[in-house]
């Protein structure tokens, strides 16, 4: 009866954090200067890229380095339907979401025969594959240029927006790695060949999780592409697939708030320092070794392991 209630009572403090945490996004647009409320607009885009590429790498265990080609795949496939076919807003959002999904579910058939740094290798060129491929159609992307897009959207409205974003993305991923399938993708990285042994196929699992993830950055970049009326193939280059890593190691892989904590600090981060000397990558870098080394498991998944096991 104790260990019931225990349960029901971190249930209810892991819904109750994760819900106090979107309560006070929301009230942050009241606070928050008009440049300000753009950047954590940003960051909101950019968590839900980094939650996609957490339920990869911080629940399944895969490192993957081309998960750029699925955030510029809904960023094109929602931005170009915009600009060439006059879609609405409303309309080219799952058209992105969709091409990306398809194009993680077509990746993954290959990709997941590997693992390992043999998986980050092939993800790695197919996502230079993606790059390379808005500079060959520059007629159509218009590549390092980019395309502005005819949509106007309010800057409160554009928070809005970002945020119902970001919150079913992050109430959607949590419910997912509590549930059955995700207890077996955990069993996966934790374990692989236990888990096959209990009847659960890797490779099954691993693509789904593989396609969720790629729809949920198809979402990231589809939104990031209305939001901003913006399409640019910088976000297809392989730094765009280093930074959810980064994101999620700092905030803590495995953590349901982890990649918003490692996208807010790293933004910020650059914020202050670029505005302190020009040579501020260096000194981001110098503080995110000294972060690192402080907590080698990311901060949350640093926490997490000195005390707070309930957190998720």
């Amino acid at each position: 009866m104790g260990r019931a209630s225990g349960m029901r009572s971190g249930k209810h403090r892991v819904w109750g954090l994760h819900l106090g945490v979107l309560g006070g996004l929301g009230v942050l647009q009241f606070v928050l200067p008009p440049y300000h409320l753009g950047v954590v607009t940003r960051i909101l885009l950019f968590s839900t890229y980094a939650l996609a590429y957490n339920l990869l790498l911080g629940y399944t265990g895969l490192l993957s380095l081309g998960h750029a080609l699925y955030f510029a795949a809904g960023m094109y496939g929602a931005g170009l339907p915009v600009y060439y076919l006059g879609l609405e807003a409303p309309q080219a959002f799952p058209v992105g979401v969709l091409g990306s999904a398809v194009m993680a579910a077509l990746v993954g058939i290959p990709a997941l025969r590997t693992t390992g740094l043999r998986f980050s290798i092939v993800t790695l060129l197919f996502g230079q594959t993606g790059y390379l491929l808005t500079l060959y159609f520059n007629r159509i992307t218009w590549a390092d240029q980019g395309l502005s897009l005819p949509l106007q959207v309010p800057p409160v409205l554009r928070y809005h927006l970002a945020l119902l974003l970001f919150g079913v993305s992050l109430l959607g991923s949590l419910w997912i790695v509590r549930s059955p399938f995700g207890r077996v993708l955990v069993g996966l990285r934790e374990h692989e060949e236990r888990t096959h042994l209990l009847g659960y196929d890797p490779f099954l699992y691993r693509w789904v999780a593989h396609v969720l993830s790629g729809a949920l950055c198809g979402a990231a970049g589809a939104a990031y592409a209305l939001l901003f009326a913006y399409v640019g193939n910088a976000f297809a280059s392989v730094l765009y697939s280093v930074y959810p890593l980064l994101w999620v190691l700092v905030g803590g892989a495995g953590t349901a708030l982890g990649p918003l904590l490692g996208v807010a600090l790293v933004t910020y981060a650059v914020e202050v320092a670029s505005g302190l000397t020009h040579a501020y990558l260096v000194v981001v870098g110098a503080a995110l070794i000294c972060l690192i080394r402080v907590f080698p498991q990311g901060i949350l998944g640093s926490l997490r392991k000195r005390g707070g096991r309930w957190l998720p």
